[in-house]
């Protein structure tokens, strides 16, 4: 029986691998995507729409949520100053739609959001025009004569981005009853003289010497890598019925604005010309001031790949009782002579495509809500392969057979907390961060079943592991109602922990095993692990640490085929 079974495996880990085929194409080009949208309203409503528009990709005949813009309050043509960053692969068919809703301002989900229309087009078609417009349909039918137009910038090899902080004082006041409300915009002028805006501030309320929050823009958004190039600035009034006042502008570059990096400030009078023309003694309409600019240099996930940061692969896995008994074929953890069950599906799907990355492929499983011999305490944090002195298994065939040689061992029981397995991986990313080297991340996969029973101590774990170069993958298995888990993936707002300190860095991954049921383990893994590159990266930047650099031998020496 067990060889039918190996035989089983084994057949198991050629179609992942082959379905994985897919994943070894480097991606080679970053795409920026901005959006614009015409003419949108919807004829039920008498005020103007709240827009938002949401990016989504297809992935194995579903649509996946990528990303989505800010809102804009009553607009009727917004223009988005939120960039889509997406790969683009030439050798697929990359599917993109994008659905612009309404969204009333009591709630930032889609639930009470209109639809007021969407457009499906591929990626490859954006980048060959450069810039796309369609009607939006809705339902099939065009809806109006709304339009949306996006515009696609290639992202230059190794982007370096800047980080800029902008205030103001003495701006001319255009309330009647309070001051202004003033917001600045910062716009590229491109080749052909047409405006790009590059970055849309917040509104601070009621306040003519306004300090405007900190924000990174890619240098490639702000000046197409061309330090010369004219910027044009403005600053806005804020009316919450979108017709917004104007105080004044200035022109500037990006070298000048690079007079701001080293604690010296940039000042720009800003003027409204109309009011030059005018007034005979008009100075200004108050001054812009840069506080600060700083210029970081970023590295990409294969930098640091190829420069030996290895990736910590690490399972942990549900045993509690409401998986139900192993012994019966309705269990979640049934051990089916033919068929792999979805805990097997994937951990196989994921794990083989994180081993390419972890030279020694040896990886740590634990288990976590059953009682375990021999005492049969119940443990949040035992290893599979019952050695608690090494949890390790070799490759991700090691971590089945162990899975499936403890599962007749133990007693599946509960409740079901996770907060003691992210702390476990925690403590050897601890560890690691105090190297100052991008060594070691660490990537925690969570096959699970249900509801989680520790949600704060869960929260609290997450906001100490977001400091920590560590990511946490959280696979729902089964039918369950997984809704606080969607709350943990920081994609729908800030996670924070009960005491309310936020996040540092979006590191949950969630996804519900039953979206993929009918897609290959390609599709599961991709879409589980798209988000890790970029935290990689983002942890490491954010820190400042480079990627370990090739010693001068290995530099000097020409690589052969």
């Amino acid at each position: 029986h067990s060889s039918s079974l190996q035989k089983k495996m084994s057949n198991i880990y050629e179609s992942a691998a082959n379905t994985l085929g897919l994943f070894n194409s480097p991606c080679l080009t970053k795409v920026e995507l901005r959006v614009a949208c015409k003419g949108i309203s919807d004829r039920d409503a008498l005020s103007k729409p709240d827009p938002c528009v949401i990016l989504k990709m297809q992935s194995h005949g579903q649509w996946l949520e990528v990303d989505r813009t800010e809102i804009i309050r009553s607009s009727i043509s917004p223009i988005f100053s939120k960039v889509f960053t997406v790969d683009f692969y030439f050798e697929e068919v990359q599917r993109l739609r994008f659905e612009v809703y309404d969204i009333s301002s009591n709630h930032n989900g889609l639930k009470d959001a209109d639809f007021l229309g969407g457009m499906e087009c591929t990626l490859g078609q954006i980048v060959s025009q450069r810039k796309l417009s369609k009607s939006l349909l809705k339902h099939g039918n065009t809806a109006g004569k709304s339009s949306i137009t996006v515009i696609a910038e290639e992202l230059s090899g190794n982007d370096d981005y800047v980080e800029l902080s902008f205030s103001a004082r003495k701006l001319d006041d255009k309330d009647f009853f309070s001051k202004s409300d003033p917001f600045l915009e910062i716009f590229r002028i491109n080749d052909d003289a047409t405006q790009q805006l590059v970055h849309r501030t917040e509104t601070v309320m009621n306040n003519l010497n306004p300090l405007w929050k900190t924000f990174k823009v890619s240098l490639n958004s702000l000046c197409s890598g061309d330090h010369d190039r004219k910027l044009k600035c403005i600053v806005w009034d804020w009316d919450s019925n979108g017709k917004h006042d104007f105080i004044g502008e200035y022109h500037t570059t990006f070298k000048e604005m690079r007079g701001a990096m080293d604690g010296r400030q940039m000042q720009w009078e800003c003027i409204n010309p109309k009011y030059k023309v005018k007034k005979k003694n008009y100075k200004n309409s108050g001054i812009v001031i840069l506080n600060q600019c700083k210029i970081h240099k970023m590295h990409s996930f294969l930098d640091y790949i190829m420069g030996g940061c290895q990736i910590q692969f690490t399972v942990a896995i549900d045993f509690t009782a409401s998986n139900g008994d192993p012994r019966n074929s309705c269990s979640l953890h049934y051990i089916h002579p033919y068929q792999p069950n979805e805990y097997l599906k994937a951990l196989v799907a994921v794990g083989e495509i994180c081993q390419d990355y972890d030279s020694d492929k040896m990886f740590p499983a634990f288990g976590f809500g059953a009682r375990i011999p021999p005492d049969f305490k119940v443990s949040h944090d035992f290893a599979v392969n019952f050695n608690e002195d090494n949890p390790e298994c070799a490759g991700i065939q090691g971590v089945v057979e162990a899975y499936q040689n403890c599962l007749p061992k133990i007693q599946l029981y509960g409740p079901t907390n996770i907060a003691p397995i992210i702390m476990k991986v925690a403590n050897s990313a601890s560890e690691e961060m105090h190297t100052k080297e991008a060594m070691q991340y660490f990537i925690l996969l969570i096959l699970t079943d249900g509801v989680i029973t520790d949600m704060a101590d869960t929260r609290e774990a997450i906001v100490h592991a977001s400091h920590l170069p560590m990511s946490v993958i959280i696979v729902g298995i089964g039918n369950a109602d997984f809704s606080d888990m969607q709350m943990l993936d920081g994609d729908d707002g800030i996670l924070r922990s009960p005491k309310g300190e936020p996040v540092l860095r979006d590191i949950v991954q969630f996804v519900p095993f039953r979206n993929f049921k009918h897609a290959s383990p390609a599709a599961l893994a991709k879409s589980v692990l798209a988000e890790v590159p970029n935290q990689v990266v983002d942890y490491y930047n954010g820190k400042g640490i480079k990627p370990k650099g090739l010693s001068d031998f290995e530099s000097s020496r020409t690589f052969g085929p």
